[in-house]
């Protein structure tokens, strides 16, 4: 350029610099001038706020003109010829600021109510075996409750996804998903035991189970956690009594019926509210085969937890009661990869600061049930890596990938199930290597693909 930018529209450069010569004369400093310049400090001091962040005059200029200034009131007042004239001396007189943005809300925030009372009701329901244990040869019944256990585990968690899948079209399409499988998923748990009963009581506590099962996980997916805690009223009701009385064979075979009978109940109102919501237009349906994974990962974690619960049926109710901090504990990961996110400028930096998060979020889970498993007896080993095993396999799916933790967790349950049936090792140590190379396979999983800032986008 050949000299400077004028200020002024039809300006020259040559009257720009004429003006800075003639701001450092003599002249300037008449009483008068003094006065004025001390009017434009003021003004700078008022308006500081919104002169900072501005990266030209003109937008100062812009900001004057705002204020409400007029040519006579710049003229008289602060002694400046014009608009531009001022702009540019209050530019120069206050410094750059570039304020950051305000951060905008967590979207990962965790429901603590939600998230704490998903974990009692995922073991409350244990308390029905409680009272009616002694009505059922456990030795004999197990043989029926395992398999029937398993494959409502497996059909819950593939038909969960679908659901929510489809929940993404609209609530009414999850609905109808639920009413079409749930009802699917407890006749197959159910026949899965009858094939193995050995009395009519045994098919009968079976297919409890099974729809007890099936009706609760109806609830879960649309959000009636409480019509689920209501339900199972009567059955805490009465195990809370057995320390005191014995309430006799009636009400033991009465109180569990009415919570499974209770909870068929609230599935079908939440399901009449889903099917009540209008069509949503459009909306491919998902294939199947996208839920599969989810479905072999219920059934191996199952066969992991059962051969927990062989040696230490209490450290499966700590484990079954720990699943709703778990899934706190996703939420807070989510939340505070964001805020990693924001706050690394590179991905080696990201990958440093995520893999800390995800150490941080996985101790915070597992490091609680460590006095559990001393109270309860159980080695701490197979407990904490089958938690983490969980756990770890939990967050993949929550960001899409499925087939990793599924193949996973079933070589692990194969594994020790194998080991289990052959005797080859003892139970506690089949458990500590099957899960600690699992919780391994897993974690590395998990460094590898959410350590890019990708995931978390």
């Amino acid at each position: 350029m050949s000299g400077p930018m004028a200020l002024e529209p039809g300006g020259t450069g040559d009257d720009t610099l004429s003006l800075r010569l003639a701001d450092r004369s003599p002249a300037r400093s008449a009483p008068g001038r003094s006065a004025d310049r001390d009017a434009v400090d003021r003004l700078a001091a008022e308006l500081a706020e919104g002169i900072g962040p501005a990266v030209h005059p003109y937008e100062v200029a812009a900001l004057l003109e705002s204020e409400g200034l007029t040519a006579e009131v710049i003229r008289e007042r602060y002694g400046h010829p014009n608009l531009f004239s001022l702009a540019s001396a209050l530019y120069e007189r206050v410094p750059r600021t570039f304020p950051e943005p305000p951060r905008p809300d967590n979207p990962w925030r965790p429901d603590h109510v939600r998230c704490g009372l998903r974990g009692a009701l995922f073991a409350l329901p244990g308390l029905a075996y409680l009272l009616t244990g002694g009505l059922w040869h456990a030795g004999r019944d197990l043989d029926v409750l395992v398999p029937a256990g398993l494959v409502s585990w497996a059909w819950g968690q593939a038909l969960g996804h679908r659901a929510y899948l489809r929940m993404a079209t609209g609530r009414r399409e999850a609905g109808l998903t639920l009413l079409k499988g749930a009802p699917l998923g407890a006749l197959a748990a159910t026949g899965s035991g009858a094939l193995l009963a050995g009395s009519g009581t045994a098919i009968e506590v079976a297919a409890a189970q099974s729809v007890y099962l099936s009706a609760a996980g109806v609830l879960l997916v649309l959000g009636g956690e409480r019509l689920l805690l209501a339900a199972l009223a009567p059955l805490v009701a009465g195990a809370a009594a057995l320390p005191w009385w014995d309430p006799g064979t009636v009400p033991r075979v009465a109180l569990p019926l009415l919570s499974v009978l209770g909870s068929v109940a609230a599935a079908g109102w939440a399901l009449r509210a889903a099917l009540g919501v209008s069509p949503a237009p459009g909306g491919a349906r998902p294939s199947p085969l996208r839920s599969l994974p989810y479905g072999v990962f219920g059934f191996s974690a199952g066969v992991l937890v059962l051969l927990e619960g062989r040696q230490h049926p209490y450290a499966v109710v700590v484990l079954t009661l720990s699943m709703g901090p778990a899934e706190w504990l996703l939420y807070r990961y989510r939340g505070m990869s964001v805020s990693a996110l924001r706050a690394t400028a590179t991905p080696a930096a990201f990958l440093l600061r995520s893999t800390g998060v995800l150490g941080l979020c996985l101790l915070s889970y597992v490091l609680p049930l460590l006095p559990a498993a001393l109270l309860t007896g159980a080695e701490p080993a197979p407990l904490l890596l089958l938690a983490a095993t969980l756990w770890t396999a939990l967050l993949l799916q929550a960001f899409g990938a499925a087939w990793q933790p599924a193949a996973v967790c079933l070589a692990a349950a194969v594994a020790a199930a194998s080991a289990v049936a052959l005797r080859a090792l003892p139970g506690p140590v089949v458990l500590t290597l099957s899960c600690g190379t699992a919780c391994l396979c897993l974690t590395a999983c998990a460094v590898r693909l959410l350590g890019r800032p990708a995931p978390h986008a």
